[in-house]
This record gives structure tokens, C-alpha cells and sequence, in this order.
């Protein structure tokens, strides 16, 4: 959520921050705003709504000059979506002018400090507060701006990413990071800001990205320095070789990014493995597992922490871990489990899933996990992200950049980590027969063909979609290990058309659900021919003695199914354990077809943020 640009440097601030502005969209927002340095004043454009429109702002108010500049997309924390409240905010003597991703969760008594010092506020924000005081320490203390925000921030409380500078010493800006992810790039001469490495991944492969509670200062000509908040020691910058490429992060002929990726889950998937399934050996390698067996092997129990799409998966690695591996297996939220006082013991593992690797409330079950003794394996896919560092070890998902908000390849590739760990671990405990183990890795290798057939069905979907598209609720069903990816259709429903939905196994419709269905009940059931396929097929029947719409995900051939539902989408058929990988691809589309007839902002659904970096 939010996003962060800014730039000093040779070049022409003004489009490197509205482009990098448009690639930060996905991260989700409310208003947006930039500031540029001139040579002689400020220049200040911000409005609610979309880059779009701060772009059609900028053209008819401000001269778009100058080597320095900031930018911002705000999702509303403190203060409603409207123009002054938008970001940048600037001081009250009009010299700084600063952009900030997080909450100051003090800011009122910041504030009510500030106001007995004659400060006045024209903003509802936490932000304005921050700027301000600020401002009141280099006025009172009379030190250079670093030092400044340095005594600032270790008077506040709460997470911050923030940029800011002083239009008296356009040659330096200073940004400093808690808890919000904050990236610099490293150019010939010039620096670049942002909240993830896409706004410049075009000018420079070289980036730094900060740790919590380090602030560094970028001076023109003179290089960078980076420093901790708290007791002001130097840190030696450490610059890392991105990997991601420009190609990546476009559409790629697609009309959305969302569409693109879920085409992308062949490849992703395939990626993701490669390198660690050797099938003609045998062998899976993963170093993050390998280098610890003896902490999985001696776990009591594995705790699984995520939120959102990264918590489904969590729920199928549930069933993975506990029927291949036999390791108790408790799956979390994040978010409430850092809250509940729970029992963690250093003979846990905790495995903590995040897309992004960013999620605030995932960050803090880690650091709750790691304060007891217990050892923590991350699953993510952004490489340097604050999830990555914090783990004891972890995997990546190899997935590449996500664009859309509602993930799709992200869910796919972070079940493929998890299959490989609980093959692994099966193996070594000696769980699983040398000839299950081996077809296991025949099938996994052959998951991406498969993908790739299920993606044939998608004229199929979109002609299903357009008959339902006007329903206002559906119900999504499943049984074993497709029980979480009936959840994670019925999220992808709500996410991208608003349509109200809900998962459910399939067996406990009738402690319930059942009351809802009628014939403008959609409900969509899985029921592969792996598992519980009779039983589902008795709650099919259930629901057609109700007047109901069924929508069957099947596998290919099934004619029992077939008989009794409105609808079928066939899935290539495969081992249980991996049927989520196909079953999901279809709920995928169906979503996205619906959204799309009802014409709703794929790639940026209203009120909703790629990655949530505050509670």
C-alpha cells in the first residue's frame, strides 16, 4: 500500500517520478502527488485520485523542471481521500516537503506539542506531524537535515517509510525506513527511490535496500551514507545486482496484468522447481531445507503464518506436510496470531508465506517466533524483501514480479515450494515408499504441461462467466486438499468483481450454506476424481434437488459429474496432493472473466493493496 518515488540526480526529475508512480499503481491507492525543486522554488502537485489524474493536474499547473523530486500514491491512513491530505506535505516555513508510507501511531501528541509551539496544520495526517517536527528539531537544535530526522524519528512511534528534503540543499535528500519496505538505486552520478525496485529498473541495476531503523543521506556528486536511527553508527552500504528485468513488469500484449499472469503459471511454476527437482535423480535440493533437516526433523510441529492468498496456500500445505511428511501441521493467520499470546517452543517451526515478503503482520509473527527460541523458514518471492532477511532461511518462489493485486501465480508457485519441502521431508523421515516418492516427482514436473491445458478452457469460462456475471452471490466448495482453493476462489471473486462469496467444504454445506441455495445460487464445486469424489458427488446431488446452478471443476472424462451439473471446466488429471495447482487455475479465470464483463479494475480492485505494510 502507498508507494514512494523520488530522484536526484543530471536528468529530469519530473517523468522518471510520474512513470515510476504508474508501476507503484498495483501497490493500491487513493490520491497521489508530486513535488519537484526547480532551481528556485517548490513545485507542488497532488489531487485524489489516480496518476492519471495528478498527470492532467501537473500539465495545466506547475512548470515540470528540476533534478530533484519526490512523488507519492497515498492509501488513506490518518484523514480521508482528498487533495490536502494527499502527499507530499509540506513544513510550515515551506522548506521541507517530505512523502511517508506507514503510521506515526503517536502523531496526536506529537501534534498537541507542535500546536503549543505555534505550528498549525492544514492536513488531517500523521504525516504533516512528522514534517513539522521535523522542522522544529533543526530549528531548535540548529543541525543539518539528517540529524534532524534522525532526533525525529526516535521520538516516534509507529512504522515509516519516508523521503524528504529541503529546498535550501536541493543537492541532498534523505530517506530513512521502519517497517515499510524502501529501495535505492544507484546510478552514475544520480539516486533513485521508490518502494520496490520497479520505477527504475530501466536506469540501474544496482540498488540498496534499507534495513529497519537506518536512515541513509544522498548527496549529489557526493555518494551516499547510511546510518542507524538509533545511535547514529555508520553502515557500510550493501549493493545488490537486481534481477529483475523491464520486460517483467509490462503487460506483454495482455489486456491486464492479472490475465498475464495467470498465463504466466506455467513458467512460474516450472521456475520455481528448477535447479531443485532432479527427477532422474531423485533428488530435491533445496539448501534453505537441507542446511536445516535436523530443525525440521526434530520439530514437534510446523506453524504456518500468512494472511490473504498466502494463507490458502498454507492451509494446502497443511494437508502436504501432514499426509506425505506426518509433521503436525497449525496454520495461522498473521494477524491474529501475534495477538493471542500463543505457545511457541524452540522445538517449533514456524514457516512464515508472503508474496511481497512485506506483510506487517507476518513480519511480527516472525519476530514473536523468533523471541521464543522457535526456527523460521520464509516462503516469498521478492528477493531482499524484509521477510527474506529476517528468517532464520527460506526458499523463494521464483514466480517473478506480481503486478495484479489479486494474486494467481503467487498462490501456485508458493504450493510448489511447499510440495518440494514436504517431499523432501517425507523422504528423509522415510514416510513416503521410494515408488511414491518418484511418481510424486514425475507428476510435479509434468504440473506445467497441465497447467497449460487447463488455460485451453478459457473461451469455455469466459462463456460461463457471462451467464453468472449478474449473480450476487455464490458459494464455492470443496473437500481435502481442495477445500483452500475453494476459499481462494471465493477470494478471488470478492477481490476483482465485489460479487459476495464464500468457501466451504463441501460437507459442511449442510450445517448451513445449504439454507442459501435456490435457483439464483451459483455454486461452484470442485470434484476431481481423487479423495472424497463420491461423497462430493452426494452434496452435488444435494444441491440439485435445491434448484441450484453447479459449476463442477472436474477431471477430464468425468461424466458422473458431468450429468448432474449445469456446468463443467475439466482439469487434466494428477496425483491428489497437486490438484490445487490445476483446480485453481479455472477459479482464476472465472473470476477474471466476471470482472471483467462487469467492466471492474482488474489489476487495481478498490480498497485493496498488493502488499499491506501496516496493522
Amino acid at each position: 500500500m502507498c508507494g514512494i518515488v523520488g530522484y536526484l540526480g543530471h536528468r529530469e526529475a519530473y517523468p522518471i517520478i510520474i512513470e515510476g508512480l504508474k508501476r507503484l499503481e498495483y501497490r493500491g491507492y487513493d490520491s497521489a502527488g508530486v513535488a519537484l525543486f526547480d532551481g528556485t522554488d517548490l513545485k507542488i502537485s497532488k489531487t485524489k485520485g489516480k496518476v492519471a489524474d495528478l498527470e492532467e493536474l501537473s500539465n495545466k499547473t506547475i512548470t515540470k523542471t528540476g533534478n530533484v523530486g519526490i512523488g507519492h500514491t497515498r492509501w488513506a491512513t490518518h484523514g480521508v481521500p482528498n487533495d490536502v491530505n494527499s502527499h507530499p506535505h509540506v513544513s510550515n516555513s515551506g522548506d521541507l516537503v517530505l512523502i511517508h508510507n506507514g503510521i506515526i501511531e503517536n502523531y496526536e501528541s506529537l501534534k498537541k506539542e507542535l500546536t503549543t509551539r505555534g505550528y498549525t496544520f492544514k492536513s488531517d495526517t500523521d504525516t504533516e506531524v512528522l514534517v513539522n517536527l521535523i522542522e522544529d528539531v533543526k530549528k531548535e537544535e540548529g543541525v543539518k537535515l539528517g540529524k534532524a530526522v534522525q532526533i525525529a524519528l526516535n521520538q516516534v512511534i509507529g512504522a515509516y517509510a519516508i523521503t524528504v528534503f529541503d529546498k535550501n540543499k536541493p543537492e541532498e535528500v534523505v530517506v530513512a525506513k521502519l517497517g515499510s519496505p524502501l529501495a535505492v538505486g544507484i546510478g552514475e552520478d544520480e539516486f533513485f527511490i521508490a518502494s520496490d525496485a520497479s520505477p527504475f529498473i530501466e536506469y540501474t541495476k544496482d540498488a540498496i535496500y534499507l534495513e529497519d531503523e537506518e536512515m541513509a543521506i544522498l548527496r549529489f556528486h557526493k555518494g551516499i551514507k547510511i546510518r542507524k536511527i538509533k545511535d547514529d553508527s555508520l553502515v557500510d552500504p550493501y549493493i545488490q545486482k537486481l534481477q529483475l528485468n523491464l520486460e517483467e513488469i509490462e503487460k506483454g500484449g495482455y489486456e491486464h496484468f492479472m490475465l498475464k499472469e495467470i498465463h504466466e503459471q506455467p513458467k512460474a511454476i516450472q521456475d520455481t522447481y528448477r535447479g531443485r527437482l532432479l527427477r532422474d535423480q531423485a533428488i530435491i535440493k533445496m539448501a534453505g531445507v537441507e542446511d536445516n533437516m535436523k530443525k525440521f526433523l526434530n520439530a514437534n510441529r510446523i506453524i504456518i503464518v500468512a494472511c490473504g492468498t498466502s494463507w490458502h496456500a498454507g492451509l494446502v500445505a497443511e494437508y502436504i506436510f501432514e499426509d506425505l511428511a506426518r509433521i503436525p501441521v497449525e496454520v495461522e493467520y498473521a494477524s491474529e496470531f501475534r495477538y493471542r499470546n500463543p505457545v511457541i517452543t524452540e522445538n517449533d517451526v514456524l514457516i512464515a508465506i508472503s508474496q511481497s515478503g512485506e506483510t506487517a503482520d507476518t513480519l511480527a509473527a516472525i519476530k514473536l517466533a523468533k523471541s521464543k527460541g522457535a526456527f523460521v523458514f520464509g516462503v516469498c518471492n521478492v528477493v531482499g524483501s524484509s521477510i527474506a532477511r529476517e528468517t532464520h532461511a527460506g526458499a523463494y518462489t521464483h514466480a517473478g514480479p506480481e503486478i495484479g493485486v489479486a494474486s494467481t501465480k503467487a498462490f501456485t508457485t508458493q504450493i510448489t515450494v511447499l510440495t518440494l519441502m514436504a517431499l523432501r521431508l517425507a523422504r528423509a523421515k522415510g514416510t513416503i515408499s521410494s515408488s511414491d516418492y518418484r511418481h510424486h516427482l514425475l507428476e510435479l514436473e509434468m504440473i506445467p504441461s497441465k497447467v497449460e491445458e487447463a488455460l485451453k478452457s478459457d473461451a469455455h469460462i469466459k462463456y460461463i462467466a457471462d451467464i453468472y456475471k449478474e449473480a450476487t452471490n455464490c458459494l464455492y466448495l470443496g473437500r481435502g486438499y481442495n477445500f483452500p482453493v475453494a476459499l481462494e476462489g471465493a477470494l478471488k471473486l470478492k477481490e476483482i468483481s465485489y460479487i459476495h462469496a464464500e468457501g466451504y467444504p463441501a460437507a459442511e454445506m449442510k450445517h448451513g450454506p445449504i439454507a442459501l441455495i435456490d435457483e439464483n445460487m451459483p455454486v461452484i464445486v470442485i470434484a476431481t476424481k481423487k479423495g472424497h469424489y463420491e461423497k462430493v458427488v452426494s452434496n452435488i446431488q444435494e444441491i440439485k434437488s435445491r434448484k441450484g446452478k453447479i459449476i463442477g471443476i472436474v477431471t477430464e472424462g468425468d461424466e458422473q459429474v458431468k450429468a448432474l451439473a449445469d456446468h463443467v471446466i475439466e482439469v487434466p488429471e494428477t496425483l491428489e496432493p497437486l490438484t490445487p495447482l490445476l483446480t485453481t487455475i479455472p477459479l482464476q479465470l472465472l473470476s477474471y472473466h466476471i470482472a471483467v464483463l462487469l467492466d471492474k479494475n482488474v489489476d487495481q480492485p478498490r480498497n485493496l493493496a498488493k502488499s499491506v505494510t501496516v496493522e
